[in-house]
């Protein structure tokens, strides 16, 4: 049976029809929806972790029992798992063993454009590129096949492109699931230093073995089409590529992508008068071409940045101009990303701007307290580090600083890898103001439940985290629950915290307006005889409210009635309408 799937479920698919036993992972944007597909399958266990290296953990400890295992991350999360991913390279695997890591070039949705291929080169992982949804389940089948043959763990790497992109794929039944035996194995499994000294060795012969698949696997095909021009490429990037050129080029498509086969690649660009290599990101193909000594056209003429077009390929290949693009009549103001109207963090950066404090920030809805005209967080660097960075920042500068500074960071956020810089507060005798904004779910990626929520992906009730308990916990003294909406109550409480010569916790609590189980009501509207038209709600930078003939309104079509704008307006000129 042929089915349109995404990129991401076609992986979920893949795992399904592997006889995958567990998964575990961490959301991230694109590479969230691979587990909340296989959260769908009643077969397979699945769960959120607190964060990545756990959750690569979890699937490691699953393997090394017998199962096959998977878990799944975008790029930067490849960072946090990265510690036993490199030490798992030398164990190998009982079951098969998969990571899924989604790269995102043009950075939609993250604060760098890292290329994951150094991973795979860095850790001595092979890795598998999908171009589309088909390949998407049949690379991640053959990605667990592999990695028992060869005893190794295995990578799929996607793209933002291929994650979030359709096509049809070929389902097909489950394979046996039963599990592989398991036996105590010290030597395999215990990586202390002379156990890993001996599994090196075989990590290398590993290496041999796989340079050699790479040679005739099916993985990397080739498609001759009698062209005097060749292309080497992977991924979306080929995509793009085969639909620049069709049959005015031959390709080489590299599905594996570590190792990269060396005669496959010599005997391919003998052929032809000119080889490129296209492939988004750094020059992890060109590299290798040029080590074997081949003359290709790579990123002399192609960009290091961002994603590529069919129009770019086309006319670095072929000189083709590309087509001018339909032309606007007039200029189109540019609509920067806001948070959603009736967001728990907006009445949070208000008083956090009015007070005019300094911002640690961390990653989430919430890092759009950057943007205008709340415009008030100082440093975003990753998951947890606001509250570190805090801590830096304070003991760089002295007391009288620490003052005027804060830390904003999210409950799921805070449980990936926020506690730990808590506990570094409170035992270097910090005395840093930490505020968690506890809007009841992970929401940037899409509303996952995370340990603060008390439910499992599937929905299942399950011990909740009291972040007051854990905070106190971990040694805070002072732990403040308020709700950022009242604005007079919450500043006082951000004026009081930062004011201690103690650390000390604010837990900024209102769900996310978007959770099916907020239910705000009517909208709001201003009065034309009481408004003075002093813009103090603008200052809100809520998306229902703006400026028209120069006075201020309240477009009911976005307003949901959350109300922070009455409790902002200096002469009660907002009321609610039901």
């Amino acid at each position: 049976m042929k089915k349109l799937l995404l990129g991401n479920a076609a992986v979920a698919r893949g795992a399904y029809e592997a006889g995958v036993k567990v998964v575990s992972s961490y959301p991230g944007t694109p590479s969230t929806e691979i587990t909340e597909n296989i959260a769908k399958y009643d077969e397979i266990y699945s769960e959120w972790a607190p964060n990545e290296k756990v959750a690569a953990e979890v699937a490691i400890g699953a393997s090394i029992a017998g199962a096959r295992a998977m878990s799944c991350c975008k790029h930067v999360g490849l960072n946090v798992m990265a510690d036993p991913v490199f030490t798992v390279s030398y164990i190998g695997v009982n079951g098969g063993l998969v990571f899924c890591v989604a790269d995102d070039q043009g950075m939609h949705s993250s604060q760098n454009e890292q290329d994951s291929r150094h991973y795979a080169q860095a850790s001595k992982i092979p890795m598998v590129e999908p171009s589309d949804s088909s390949e998407c389940l049949n690379f991640t089948k053959a990605a667990f096949e592999l990695s028992e043959r060869f005893d190794t763990p295995f990578f799929v790497r996607l793209s933002t492109r291929v994650s979030h992109s359709q096509s049809l794929v070929e389902l097909s039944e489950r394979a046996n699931d039963e599990l592989k035996p398991y036996e105590k194995n010290i030597p395999k499994n215990v990586m202390m230093p002379a156990m890993a000294i001996k599994r090196h060795v075989v990590v290398e012969e590993r290496q041999k073995a796989l340079a050699e698949f790479a040679e005739t696997t099916e993985l990397n095909t080739i498609e001759d089409n009698g062209s005097e021009i060749g292309v080497i490429s992977a991924g979306i990037a080929y995509v793009y590529a085969k639909e620049a050129l069709g049959e005015k080029a031959d390709f080489l498509k590299l599905g594996l992508i570590y190792p990269m086969p060396e005669k496959k690649i010599l005997d391919f660009a003998k052929k032809h008068k000119k080889v490129y290599v296209i492939e988004e990101l750094d020059p992890v193909i060109e590299t290798y071409c040029k080590s074997l000594g081949i003359e290709v056209i790579g990123k002399s003429e192609f960009s290091l940045l961002g994603e590529y077009t069919p129009a770019m390929i086309k006319s670095v290949v072929l000189g083709e101009a590309p087509a001018k693009s339909a032309e606007i009549g007039e200029d189109i103001p540019v609509r920067p990303p806001v948070m959603c109207a009736g967001c728990p963090h907006r009445g949070t950066f208000y008083v956090l701007k009015k007070l005019g404090l300094t911002v640690s920030g961390d990653i989430g809805c919430y890092t759009l307290g950057a943007v205008a005209p709340l415009q008030n967080v100082d440093s975003v660097i990753c998951m947890g580090a606001s509250v570190s960075a805090a801590h830096g920042m304070a003991k760089a500068r002295g007391e009288e600083f620490n003052k005027k500074l804060v830390s904003v960071i999210g409950d799921s956020t805070f449980m990936h890898s926020g506690i730990t810089g808590l506990i570094d507060i409170v035992y270097n005798k910090g005395n840093n103001t930490v505020i968690i904004l506890d809007n009841s779910i992970t929401g940037m990626t899409g509303h996952q439940d995370n340990p603060t929520t008390g439910r499992t992906i599937k929905g299942e009730p399950t011990r909740q985290v009291d972040l007051v308990d854990l905070c106190k916990a971990c040694g805070i003294d002072h732990v403040v629950v308020a709700d950022p909406f009242d604005i007079k109550n919450f500043e006082k409480v951000v004026k009081e915290e930062t004011d201690r010569d103690e650390p000390s916790v604010i837990i900024a609590q209102r769900p996310c307006a978007l959770l099916k189980t907020v239910k705000y009501t009517g909208h709001c509207e201003i009065s034309a005889d009481k408004c003075k038209n002093c813009k103090m709600c603008m200052k809100l930078g809520c998306p229902a409210i703006s400026v028209i003939d120069g006075k201020v309104v309240i477009d009911d079509t976005q307003c949901n009635g959350c109300g922070l704008c009455i409790n902002v307006c200096p002469f009660s000129a907002i009321e609610k309408k039901d």
